[in-house]
């Protein structure tokens, strides 16, 4: 799931992964605090953690394509 730090981040890779898997990994990862930098391949993975983010209050600014950084508002 979590495979290293950037620049303070936890990163979560879950390229190859369908939804909903990566908010589910997304979702855990938050637990941590920190902001996390999300790694998504699935083409349904952006909508899920747009969703997701909504719902929990997070901000989430797109990187580059399939890449997301997540933190807590």
């Amino acid at each position: 799931m979590t495979s290293s730090e950037e620049s303070g981040a936890v990163v979560v890779d879950a390229r190859g992964m369908k939804c909903p898997w990566p908010a589910l990994r997304l979702a855990r990862a938050m637990r941590t605090g920190g902001p996390v930098v999300l790694l998504a391949d699935d083409p349904q993975a952006e909508r899920a953690i747009a969703a997701l983010a909504r719902e929990h209050g997070w901000s989430l600014a797109a990187e580059a394509a399939g890449r997301w950084r997540v933190r807590h508002s």
